[in-house]
């Protein structure tokens, strides 16, 4: 095996374009990769080699054959999928026994976008069942490692696709995200991952989304990655733009532009978690390079009211409900405790819920023009450290790790998380960066200008021998 899906995924573009390297051979190589590794790590839900390798073929053709136009913006690229998405020619499991045999004869909105950007998908990722928990330890396969040590959690929901991008299985991976299932896998997993803007991108089942928690959105090693691609998902290069107002200019051109001085606001202290001393250490050091860069930082603490996570809880039983189970005793039983309560949240509960915490949110976010925070304030779990707990003391032992994830969520704003280094045990720590509602772009470049300040990308772990 080479290298070469440890390059970002706009450099195996450009070598595709070039003809410098087949799509067929990036292709092998991430399946060698994935049956290499995944054993151990368990990445990927579902592998599509032969469908996989007939689509690579085919992006080497149309890149043999074009005249003059401008081919597809990712033709040939290896890519993951999250296992709550649907992609033709795949099972869709959502992590659960209920879904063992659903074959997907077609793609979902969000995956149609990227395939039309001509990724080549490789397999579907792990996620934990229904997305409902941010570790991945759904039943139906054994639990998903961390890549940086496999005795802790990569995250969840979208805890393969931290895996198979940090141990470099694939360039990129799509992801989902609806308390932080995007920006805790690429903390534990020194990832960059961005939850957009709601509205920005169309969700998968085409639900009546002006209030919806939840986005897909990109996991990658770089921010220019992760902008191109939130370009083909926000249907900016690739389709039609969702009902957010789109930017002034792609996404992959703001992220290059020099943010103006901002107003950043730091916030290492939440009310419902004590952030440990290595984690805050490395927001104050980011911090630090930002005020160099220009920038004016603020200290402060994100105050949640009493009782708040008590609010959130419905919130989250009544997201879980949307699933189409038509018996929820084959779940495992933190998904039926949610599941079955959500059935009982009227829906003007929900948006009581969501006006309530997002009023709370956008309040405290105030005036300054980024957020910078832990983007989890404890170290990973161990695999299996909520084994045994009853429903709702996981779901408060899962919310520990959502303290500074989720609120953004609920006020539909911007935010993504950088690797800021590792603590003394070798995980990997992320910040997060929070933005104003719509403020994609210049989250995005904050980023960038983080990234090129202290890069992050070659700081890789080591994909483990097959057992």
């Amino acid at each position: 095996m080479t290298d070469l899906l440890r390059l970002p995924a706009l450099e195996l573009a450009a070598l595709l374009r070039a003809r410098k390297v087949a799509s067929l051979d990036l292709v092998d190589e991430s399946l060698e990769r994935i049956e290499a590794g995944n054993p151990a790590l368990q990445a990927f839900a579902d592998v599509m080699p032969e469908r996989a390798r007939a689509e690579a073929r085919s992006a080497d053709g149309r890149l043999r054959r074009r005249g003059g136009g401008d081919p597809p913006p990712f033709l040939g690229v290896p890519l993951a999928v999250k296992d709550l998405n649907l992609a033709r020619g795949s099972f869709t499991r959502f992590g659960s026994r209920a879904f063992e045999r659903l074959f997907t004869p077609f793609d979902d909105p969000v995956v149609a976008l990227l395939r039309r950007a001509g990724f080549v998908i490789v397999g579907k990722t792990t996620t934990s069942e229904l997305g409902a928990l941010p570790v991945t330890e759904p039943d139906i396969h054994p639990p998903a490692r961390n890549p940086w040590d496999p005795d802790v959690t990569p995250g969840g929901s979208s805890g393969g696709a931290g895996i198979a991008v940090a141990a470099g299985m694939v360039p990129v991976a799509q992801g989902s995200d609806a308390g932080g299932s995007i920006r805790i896998p690429s903390s534990f997993c020194n990832l960059f991952g961005i939850k957009p803007s709601r509205g920005r991108v169309v969700n998968p089942f085409l639900f009546e989304d002006e209030r919806i928690i939840w986005s897909c959105g990109p996991m990658t090693r770089t921010v220019d990655d992760a902008a191109a691609m939130l370009d083909v998902m926000a249907g900016l290069t690739s389709g039609s733009p969702h009902w957010a107002p789109p930017p002034p200019r792609p996404f992959a051109e703001l992220a290059r532009e020099r943010p103006p001085r901002l107003r950043v606001r730091m916030a290492i202290r939440a009310t419902k978690v004590e952030t440990e001393p290595e984690i805050g250490a490395a927001v104050e050091r980011v911090a630090e390079l930002l005020s160099r860069q220009g920038h004016t930082i603020e200290t402060t603490t994100l105050e949640m009211p009493e009782g708040i996570v008590d609010e959130f809880l419905p919130l989250w039983q009544a997201t879980t409900a949307t699933a189409p189970i038509a018996d929820w005793s084959v779940t495992q039983p933190v998904t039926r405790w949610l599941g079955e309560q959500g059935r009982h949240v009227p829906p003007s509960e929900v948006q009581r819920i969501i006006d309530k915490v997002a009023a709370i949110v956008l309040g405290q976010f105030g005036d300054a023009d980024v957020w910078l925070t832990p983007t989890v304030a404890v170290a990973p779990p161990r695999i299996g450290a909520w084994r045994g707990l009853s429903p709702r003391d996981a779901f408060f032992a899962a919310a520990d790790l959502g303290v500074f994830t989720a609120p953004f969520n609920v006020s539909g704003q911007p935010a993504a998380t950088v690797p800021a280094g590792r603590s003394r045990r070798g995980h990997p720590i992320g910040v997060q960066i929070a933005g104003r509602p719509l403020a994609d772009g210049l989250v995005l470049g904050l980023a960038r200008q983080i990234e090129r300040a202290m890069p992050w990308a070659d700081d890789r772990p080591e994909l483990p021998a097959q057992p």
